[in-house]
């Protein structure tokens, strides 16, 4: 992500062993109707092929970026993705759940709205 984009919101993933979800969580975030976002995936030391999708919808996704740890749970994952976050909001994912289409932009919205 260059740092001269607007960045309304961070999503972090913190991502352990998640290859049969991964790509269904990533394309729910990528999709969004909000285009003003960052994605930020912690591989914490997965031992399946969760990083190597990780790394393939990074190479594709300028928003996507992908850290790495050993495996010390999703809140310390967590924690590593706020560091790195540059967004007005931040939410999270599990990686392996989905947000449905246009979540980004109505939360958006009504932080913006209510202030």
């Amino acid at each position: 992500m260059n740092n001269n984009d607007i960045v309304k919101v961070s999503v972090i993933i913190p991502v352990y062993n998640a290859e049969k979800y991964l790509k269904q969580c990533l394309d729910s975030v990528i999709n969004q109707t909000l285009k003003e976002i960052e994605i930020i995936c912690v591989d914490d030391g997965s031992t399946d092929s969760s990083l190597d999708i990780l790394h393939e919808y990074e190479a594709k996704e300028q928003r996507l970026t992908v850290l790495t740890q050993k495996n010390k749970f999703a809140g310390v994952a967590r924690n590593a993705g706020i560091v790195a976050a540059h967004g007005d909001y931040i939410m999270f994912l599990d990686s392996d759940d989905e947000y449905q289409l246009g979540a980004f932009k109505a939360v958006a919205d009504v932080i913006e709205k209510t202030n």
